[in-house]
């Protein structure tokens, strides 16, 4: 898919007036096969690692932590601990409601490994903060040799996943903070527009609606006029 929007992202230029070669940021996940595009199609762009998705596999890591925490309480029959508690651990501090943000600070009491990981993932956050990539890197590694001294293993392999990926993510400062936030709200509209159409009869016509869906193209003025 990546490849084929290339191809005609390209449509018209060749050689060094390629289109994609003069592409100077490309903002992505951290998916191994659009990586290998990026590198091969636009190979005098930063390729930088999005926020967003740093954040989710942080909050992923952080849900399985919770979830062998309910394990391990459900042998000694003290599950109701951590009941209703998935959301106070994925949520921004901010976004608490006020019965959240009550059961937050009691868990904060307790000696679990979910409230470690959490600490962790409010930690990280500073990462964010650096103006230098330099001192960045430098937090960066302190944080992981935190979470790896753990042993909470799903913190561990969150740490392999951004260790393996660090200069990526650390080309976030060399861009000054760019995102895919804009692409991620395309992603939304693909998906609200594709559950409106409750199917469509073909690929072609699914791309004709988000071509007016996404880029508001001109409709003629008798679409909706009826007699």
């Amino acid at each position: 898919s990546l490849n084929r929007f290339f191809d005609g992202f390209n449509e018209g230029t060749e050689g060094e007036q390629l289109r994609s070669k003069q592409i100077e940021f490309v903002c992505s996940d951290m998916h191994k096969p659009y990586l290998n595009v990026i590198e091969e199609r636009c190979p005098n762009a930063l390729n930088l690692l999005d926020r967003f998705h740093v954040k989710g596999h942080l909050t992923k890591a952080v849900d399985e932590t919770r979830k062998l925490d309910v394990a391990k309480l459900k042998l000694k029959k003290k599950e109701e601990v951590l009941t209703k508690s998935k959301y106070i651990f994925l949520k921004n501090q901010e976004n608490l409601t006020e019965k959240q943000a009550v059961k937050l600070d009691e868990l904060m009491k307790c000696n679990l490994r979910v409230v470690r990981a959490y600490l962790m993932k409010e930690d990280f956050e500073r990462f964010w903060d650096y103006k230098s990539w330099y001192f960045a890197d430098r937090f960066l590694h302190q944080w992981c040799v935190r979470a790896m001294r753990s042993k909470i293993e799903p913190m561990k392999k969150f740490v392999g996943t951004i260790r393996s990926h660090r200069e990526l993510l650390l080309n976030w400062f060399k861009s000054q903070g760019m995102s895919s936030g804009i692409v991620e709200g395309f992603n939304n509209k693909v998906k609200l527009t594709v559950r409106k159409g409750y199917g469509y009869g073909s690929d072609e016509s699914l791309k004709i609606t988000l071509f007016h869906a996404l880029g508001k193209l001109p409709e003629p003025k008798f679409t909706h006029r009826f007699w």
